[in-house]
């Protein structure tokens, strides 16, 4: 057994039932990841489309890819044919950018076994840095109301994502999770209560995905823990 799978293993044994890995992969040679799918990941995360792209025909076809950075929208076209799970819409109209490309390449991905859908999350912001993108739980709560994302029928929001604060302080960040947990559960009562899709909390990475998984979440991204320092 190598570095990288006695990670992925302890990792795992770690993990509730229902709670699912994602092994952020960005910036990690193809030879990594050969050696995490060989311990059984198929998860696994991308930031940079680009990167995402070239990873895909090295990999092996049944990898799940998902797109967990900050995405612009003339980077969507890049990652439509492949990816699985966009982890942080943040906007109205990144969505329909989506929406627009996931409709373009339906055909391309029912070739690629995915559904002619892309699957998202809606990105929560409530770190205390300026710097994180993401609603918050007000603008949330707006953006629902006014209900222009459902004209999108090529996407299915599935739940939402966050980051907390990066600081050791882990009351604070129980605390930012726990808000995310609170707000997923308001906007699923009042806005997908019959969507049997909308049930992903993503929240939690190396440091903190103990807390995260306390506090609802069912998708931990988990990068150093697994693969070490960045290569590249």
């Amino acid at each position: 057994m190598t570095e990288i799978q006695g990670r992925i293993a302890a990792i795992r044994g770690e993990l509730p039932e229902g709670v699912r890995l994602v092994a952020v992969s960005k910036f990690h040679p193809i030879s990594r990841l050969a050696e995490a799918y060989a311990a059984g990941q198929r998860i696994f995360g991308e930031s940079r489309a680009q990167e995402l792209r070239e990873k895909v025909p090295a990999m092996p076809q049944d990898v799940e890819w998902h797109f967990i950075g900050h995405l612009q929208l003339n980077k969507v076209k890049l990652i439509a044919p492949s990816v699985r799970l966009i982890h942080a819409v943040d906007s109205l109209r990144l969505m329909q950018e989506i929406d627009r490309q996931a409709d373009r390449f339906s055909q391309a991905r029912q070739a690629a076994g995915l559904p002619p859908t892309i699957d998202v999350l809606l990105q929560l912001h409530v770190a205390r840095e300026e710097t994180k993108f993401g609603f918050s739980p007000e603008e949330l709560e707006a953006f629902l109301a006014e209900g222009s994302w459902k004209a999108c029928t090529h996407v299915q929001i599935c739940g939402l994502m966050c980051m907390a604060s990066n600081t050791d302080d882990m009351e604070q960040v129980r605390g930012e999770f726990q808000i995310a947990y609170q707000t997923f559960r308001s906007v699923r009562e009042r806005y997908f209560a019959a969507s049997s899709s909308f049930k992903e909390c993503s929240w939690g990475m190396s440091e903190d995905y103990a807390v995260a998984i306390a506090c609802g979440s069912t998708m931990v991204r988990i990068g150093s823990h697994i693969f070490g320092p960045r290569e590249y």
